[in-house]
């Protein structure tokens, strides 16, 4: 891997680069991509293929990983979420997949329980659906212990259910197998956002053994994949219909011969425009670099892996031992036994700045360090191996003793 010191394609552009011991974080660029993938995605870029028959290909491999009827290669989980919840509104009906986001008179209404809201389920909405929360989550507002259960699901789906949507995560309530019971039991699907529950490499087989419809990873968290790719897997008719309302549709329907191991040309009547998915094209390159990076990433195996990341955890926690003001601590997080931590606990009386001063003072400066801000509140700032460069923990550690001290 070149050093830091190099001069790089940031350095001629002008754009300085950061450490990024946040996670893979899209407005960070994700992480750092294994030289196999690099150079996969590269010989990708000197040659043409059918784009149908690459990701019938990658279906066929995904599926392999994954233990799902299909699968598809999306531009992100995001992606695949807006992808997913369009299958489950039209199926296989290309008249119904021209009409979106128009949904006025289909099945237009997503359920959803109250706690797996988030700033993601934006793409499901911009498939012209309707979210509608069941539940109160009093265990997270400490008014109480409970959250959504199945059963509020069963009463909130209707005729004009179009799935169900589930954020997978290891205090994610109820659990997916309750909630596909009672789904399926009224004939809904139900789709699952996994997308940084990877790893362990189990999870990639674990939401689909568990009944879900439809799954969406990101291919450029821990995977390692390009930073705009994700898998979308689960049920192939689901998966077909997802992929006619992606891919280029600009060809004659006589013309149109796609592989049968993710088309079933006989299932449509005709071709539907470009569908709804189409402004989140992927490339063959991306397509290339999360197959090779999903190889990777179940070769590796986990023990392998969370090696590899501690040691550069503890290699940091050493190096800022004794810093002013603050212990420093090297956790494994029972939440994400996966993927291990450093905590740093400030004492923010006696350092005369909080934890989300010290964060900014570490992204402000030179060379630039991006931490976990996601606990300032309790003057803690975290910082993660998964998108480190080796060698970082030492310029980490250097930073922080010159904010500190």
């Amino acid at each position: 891997m070149p050093s830091r010191a190099n001069s790089s394609v940031y350095d001629r552009l002008g754009v300085p680069t950061i450490i990024n011991a946040h996670t893979t974080a899209t407005r960070l660029s994700g992480g750092i991509m294994r030289t196999e993938v690099a150079d996969a995605m590269r010989e990708a870029t000197q040659w043409n293929v059918d784009m149908a028959t690459l990701e019938a290909r990658a279906s066929e491999l995904i599926a392999g990983h994954t233990g799902a009827e299909a699968g598809y290669v999306t531009a992100g989980a995001a992606a695949g979420l807006l992808l997913g919840t369009a299958a489950c509104v039209t199926g296989l009906d290309p008249a119904l997949m021209n009409r979106l986001p128009d949904t006025s008179g289909l099945k237009n209404e997503v359920v959803v329980p109250r706690s797996h809201r988030n700033f993601y389920d934006h793409a499901v909405r911009a498939a012209g659906v309707t979210l509608v929360e069941v539940g109160l989550s009093d265990r997270f507002a400490g008014a109480g212990v409970r959250d959504t259960e199945a059963w509020e699901i069963a009463a909130a789906i209707t005729p004009n259910t179009a799935a169900v949507l589930y954020v997978a995560g290891p205090e994610a309530r109820p659990p997916l197998a309750e909630v596909v019971a009672v789904a399926h039991a009224a004939g809904v699907p139900v789709l699952v956002d996994a997308a940084a529950q990877l790893p362990p490499a189990a999870n990639l087989k674990r939401f689909i053994a568990e009944g879900a419809d439809l799954v969406c990873y990101s291919g450029g968290k821990a995977i390692g994949g390009p930073q705009a790719s994700g898998i979308l897997c689960g049920r192939r008719d689901l998966v077909m219909a997802a992929a006619l309302q992606h891919l280029d549709q600009d060809i004659h329907w006589e013309q149109w011969n796609p592989p049968a191991s993710l088309f079933d040309k006989t299932r449509i009547p005709g071709l539907p425009h470009h569908g709804i998915g189409r402004p989140a094209k992927v490339g063959k390159e991306a397509v290339v670099g999360l197959l090779t990076a999903l190889d990777l990433f179940v070769a590796e195996g986990d023990e392998v892996r969370l090696a590899r990341w501690t040691a550069a955890m503890e290699a940091l926690a050493v190096g800022m031992q004794g810093v002013r003001h603050a212990s420093v601590t090297l956790v494994h997080d029972r939440r994400r036994p996966a993927i291990p931590t450093v905590h740093l606990a400030l004492d923010e009386v006696a350092a005369g700045m909080t934890a989300l001063d010290l964060i900014r003072r570490l992204q402000d400066g030179v060379p630039s360090v991006h931490a976990n801000p996601s606990r300032v509140h309790e003057g803690l700032v975290l910082f993660s191996p998964v998108a480190l460069r080796p060698g970082d923990e030492s310029v980490i550690a250097e930073r922080v003793r010159s904010v500190l001290g």
